[in-house]
């Protein structure tokens, strides 16, 4: 694929991070797929776009600031991106301070209307936890 599709892809993970700082749950969810798995410390589940739009908005946590480095970004086919990155990521977490590197990705399906999200992962990385 041509770097304008992974700037794409790049742009869609951004704007759904952004989301979440927002709390902009109608963004949030009109970017899941129908059916997506999220894996995180919490485990793995099945997830909706409407259960997501549940979640971004009275989710017990916020996102303060993101960045990410160390991106990649494949297509193993012309309807399938994955990226994968590194996200340092600062907030709160049940009324905790969050401050956290994480290895992330995520996998983007093309429907025939647009990408959606439907898989994202999360691992927090050694010496980084909820403070």
């Amino acid at each position: 694929m041509t770097d304008k599709a992974s700037a794409n892809i790049v742009e869609l993970e951004t704007r759904f991070w952004q989301s979440m700082i927002d709390k902009d749950a109608k963004t949030a969810a009109a970017m899941i797929a129908d059916q997506s798995i999220v894996t995180g410390p919490m485990g793995a589940m099945q997830i909706t776009p409407q259960k997501y739009e549940e979640m971004t908005r009275d989710g017990k946590w916020t996102l303060e600031a993101f960045e990410f480095s160390d991106v990649d970004v494949i297509f193993p086919s012309d309807d399938v991106a994955v990226i994968a990155y590194k996200v340092h990521q600062t907030g709160t977490m049940a009324d905790k301070a969050m401050d956290l590197t994480c290895a992330d990705s995520s996998t983007w399906v093309h429907d025939g209307n647009g990408w959606k999200c439907a898989l994202h992962t999360e691992t927090i990385l050694a010496d980084h936890a909820v403070s």
